[in-house]
C-alpha cells in the first residue's frame, strides 16, 4: 500500500511559536485521496537534522511531503540541501522568475532585491510547482525506491517503484493551493490508490470508558479491517470506524452496517451522525427550524460568537451577542438587576437568567444561550471556586439553568463551557418542539 510521511521544516515549531497545521490539513487531504500518513516529524532548521529525517521518513513511506525552509532569508536552507541531496544544481526557472517579478511589480508595488530573484532557483533535478499564491516555487523529485525489497513489494499492494519527494512552502496558504492544484492530482495518475473510508459519530453526557464498556461486545465482534476509535474532547466523546480497500462500493456498504449498529448502541448519548463540531450540530438544527439565537456572554468574552459565526450561512440562524463582562456591561446591556448582582453575585443562577432575559429583550431572537463564570487562574471564592460557571438556555417561554465546574486552565475551561452551554440550547430545543 502507498504510503506518505511529512516533514515540517522550522526552528518556530520546536518552540512552539508556530503551531503547524500543516500536517495535520495535508494528512486529511492525502486520507481523502486513499493514501495513509504513517508518520509525521518536525525538524529545525538545521542542516543534519533535516538531511537525516529525509534519509529516516524514505525508510518508511513511499511518498515524503516537505513544508518550510524556502524563504528568502539566511535561515532557509531546504532548497540548497534538496539541491545537494538529490545530486542537482541550481538553476533559474523562467515561470518562477516572471512569476516572482509579477508578484512585485504588479500585486505588491515595490522593488525587488537580490534573494526575492533568488526564489526562482531550483534544482535542475526536480519539477517545478508554480506557486500560484506566493513567490517561493514547489519542488518535486524522483528516484528509485531503494529500500523496497520483494519482500516488502509483496506486503505493499499497489506498490510501485517510484519514491516521491515534495517540497513546498510552510505558509498555509500557499501550501494548499499547491496540494490542491498539483499534488494530489499527480499522484492520484501516478499510484492506484485504494478508496479509505471513515464513519464518525459524537457522543455527550458520557464517559470514553462507560462508553468502551457499552459497546465492548461490538468492537471485539468488528472484522479485523476495520477499526474503531475513541476520540474524547472538552466533553464529548467522537467514535469513528475506519477501513480501506480497493473495492469502494463494498467496503462502504460493509462499514456502513456496521455504522448503524454502532448508532443503536449508543442512541442515548449521539448528539450526531457526522463527523462535526457542537456549533455546526446546532447551526443545522436552528436552521431547519427556520429560528435564530443570540448569546449573552460574560466568562466566554464572545468565544461562542465566534465558534457559531466560524460556519458559512451562520447568519440565516444567528443574531448576535451581548459580550457583558463588567457588572456596568450587565446592568446597562442587558438589564441585569444591580441589588441581584450585589447580593448573588455575577456568577449566579439570577444573573444568568437576567441576562438571557435581557438578552432575548434586546436582540429579539427565538432562542438564547448566557453564560457567566470564573474561568481562572484566578478569582475564585470559597463558594465559588475557579471552574465554577452558571448557564442559561432557553426562549420567551422558558429559561432553565444549570451550574457546572471544570478543572482545568483557562482556555480549556472557556472550551468546555462554550461546549456544554450549545450542547445544552441543543437538548433545550429539541425537547420544546
Amino acid at each position: 500500500m502507498i504510503q506518505a510521511s511529512i516533514i515540517t521544516i522550522g526552528d518556530e515549531l520546536l518552540i512552539g511559536q508556530v503551531i503547524d497545521t500543516n500536517s495535520a490539513w495535508m494528512a486529511q487531504e492525502l486520507n481523502k485521496a486513499g493514501i495513509p500518513v504513517i508518520r509525521r516529524v518536525a525538524v529545525g532548521d538545521e542542516w543534519s537534522k533535516i538531511w537525516n529525517a529525509l534519509d529516516e521518513e524514505s525508510k518508511h513511506a513511499q511518498i515524503v511531503l516537505i513544508t518550510g525552509g524556502l524563504g528568502p532569508t539566511g535561515d532557509d536552507i531546504t532548497k540548497p540541501l534538496l539541491c545537494e541531496y538529490f545530486n542537482g544544481k541550481l538553476i533559474v526557472n523562467e515561470e518562477a522568475l516572471a512569476n516572482v517579478k509579477y508578484i512585485f511589480e504588479r500585486v505588491l508595488n515595490r522593488p525587488m532585491i537580490e534573494s526575492n530573484l533568488k526564489q526562482a532557483e531550483v534544482p535542475d533535478t526536480c519539477k517545478v510547482i508554480q506557486n500560484k499564491r506566493g513567490t517561493a516555487p514547489g519542488m518535486w523529485f524522483e528516484k528509485k525506491y531503494r529500500h523496497a525489497s520483494p519482500e516488502w513489494k509483496d506486503l505493499h499492494e499497489g506498490f510501485d517503484s517510484k519514491q516521491i519527494f515534495v517540497s513546498m512552502p510552510g505558509i498555509p496558504f500557499e501550501m494548499k493551493g499547491m496540494m490542491k492544484d498539483y499534488v494530489i492530482p499527480q499522484l492520484s495518475k501516478l499510484f492506484e490508490l485504494p478508496h479509505i473510508v471513515h464513519r464518525t459519530l459524537l457522543t455527550a453526557g458520557v464517559g470514553e470508558s462507560y462508553l468502551a464498556e457499552q459497546i465492548k461486545d461490538f468492537e471485539a465482534a468488528l472484522p479485523t479491517h476495520i477499526k474503531l476509535a475513541y476520540l474524547p474532547n472538552y466533553g464529548m466523546v467522537r467514535l469513528r470506524l475506519s477501513t480501506i480497500g480497493f473495492d469502494k462500493n463494498f467496503i462502504e456498504k460493509e462499514i456502513e452496517q456496521q455504522f448503524e449498529t454502532l448508532q443503536l448502541l449508543v442512541k442515548d448519548y449521539l448528539v450526531t451522525n457526522e463527523d462535526e463540531p457542537m456549533e455546526v450540530v446546532v447551526g443545522k438544527l436552528l436552521a431547519a427550524k427556520n429560528k435564530t439565537l443570540c448569546t449573552a456572554e460574560s466568562c466566554t468574552g464572545g468565544y461562542i460568537a465566534h465558534l457559531l459565526t466560524a460556519n458559512p450561512g451562520a447568519s440565516a440562524y444567528y443574531d448576535g451577542s451581548v459580550v457583558s463582562y463588567s457588572y456596568s456591561a450587565k446592568e446597562h446591556l442587558l438589564q441585569v438587576d444591580h441589588s441581584t448582582l450585589q447580593t448573588k453575585g455575577a456568577v449566579s443562577e439570577e444573573v444568568v437568567i437576567q441576562m438571557a432575559k435581557g438578552a432575548l429583550k434586546n436582540i429579539k431572537s427565538d432562542y438564547v444561550i448566557a453564560v457567566s463564570g470564573i474561568m481562572g487562574p484566578d478569582g475564585g471564592l470559597p463558594d465559588k471556586p475557579v471552574g465554577t460557571v452558571w448557564v442559561a438556555v432557553g426562549n420567551n417561554e422558558n429559561i432553565i439553568a444549570q451550574k457546572l465546574y471544570f478543572r482545568f486552565d483557562r482556555m480549556r475551561n472557556i472550551q468546555l463551557t462554550a461546549t456544554n452551554a450549545l450542547n445544552m440550547l441543543r437538548k433545550f430545543v429539541l425537547e420544546n418542539r
